[in-house]
């Protein structure tokens, strides 16, 4: 798997949830900070308002995404001046989300007044598994509708909110599957926006770092192998000390201080997701010792690989 791949694929737990709600005007919904959550609203018709603690009112249009990924709070309305009138709901509770995919919760229907229609959802985050590259991304996401941007992301939601209004054999499946690709193409489009590698540091632009690129490839394709810097350094072309200053500058970390923390993120979710015995674990993320394994475990996760099993 690439790196965007495997961010999302060892951080997310549980199943990612949605719904399609119809609002009627005049309208406010507060949806409340979620820890262990990333909260998103797609606008699919008519406009609204995103408020926000301490900033100015922003107003969405038909087609903008916004995400959350850090799962701080925040309200739609259908203008600034209206307030939430109902208590704050989590985007990550099933009950709250079939109440909205059944119209049991807002403004009543059957009005004349205007309509703003909103695909509002939310995935569960492991907190142990987070990936550095989420916690670098800003507390707000928004991707305006700009005609001819954003294609995969337009037609994922397309897909998805014809699945939500009009349930059939297989949505179940589909569902959880689009808000996956939904989640990607949320990342993509907004690595896609941020500056070249030479503007800054941070995951955004080690992504566009052919360098960096190549040995984070390397290492999340075959975490069992033994790299070494000088191993690295060759996947990536550079010699030795270049490569590890540039690999550092850009993340924040020598990369086998990254090494270590993929291996052992991985591990995690593989005594999660498996009934493997821990030697063979300790092997899928290159420790040929069960015990060096257990001690690098605990070091990273503060438990023994047995008990995080367990408890899990």
């Amino acid at each position: 798997m690439d790196v965007l791949s495997d961010v999302i694929a060892v951080m997310r737990t549980g199943r990612p949830r949605s719904a399609r709600v119809a609002w009627h005007a005049p309208w406010a919904q507060q949806f409340a900070s979620v820890p262990g959550a990333a909260g998103f609203q797609v606008v699919l018709q008519g406009p609204c308002w995103l408020i926000l603690p301490g900033t100015d009112p922003m107003p969405l249009a038909a087609g903008d995404v916004v995400f959350r990924p850090h799962g701080r709070g925040h309200t739609l309305a259908d203008s600034p001046s209206t307030r939430p009138t109902a208590p704050a709901c989590d985007p990550n509770d099933p009950q709250v989300l079939q109440r909205y995919a059944t119209g049991t919760v807002g403004m009543p229907t059957g009005t004349d007044a205007p309509v703003t229609v909103t695909l509002c959802g939310a995935y569960e985050i492991d907190p142990a598994r987070v990936h550095p590259l989420v916690q670098d991304l800003p507390e707000l996401i928004h991707l305006p509708a700009h005609l001819g941007r954003h294609p995969g992301l337009r037609a994922t939601v397309d897909l998805l909110a014809t699945e939500l209004e009009r349930p059939r054999l297989g949505t179940d499946a589909i569902v959880p599957a689009l808000l996956d690709t939904l989640l990607l193409h949320i990342l993509r489009s907004w690595l896609d926006q941020q500056p070249a590698p030479a503007a800054g540091s941070g995951w955004a632009a080690a992504l566009k770092d052919p360098v960096a690129t190549a040995a984070l490839q390397a290492m999340h394709q075959d975490p069992a192998r033994p790299w070494t810097v000088a191993t690295l350094a060759e996947q990536a072309g550079l010699s030795r000390a270049p490569f590890a200053r540039r690999f550092t500058m850009l993340l924040g970390q020598p990369p086998l201080t990254y090494l270590t923390w993929w291996r052992m993120t991985t591990a995690a979710r593989l005594l999660h997701e498996s009934d493997a015995p821990l030697s063979v674990i300790a092997a899928k993320v290159g420790y040929t010792s069960e015990f060096a394994f257990a001690n690098a475990f605990k070091r990273q996760h503060g438990t023994a690989p047995g008990r995080y099993r367990r408890t899990g």
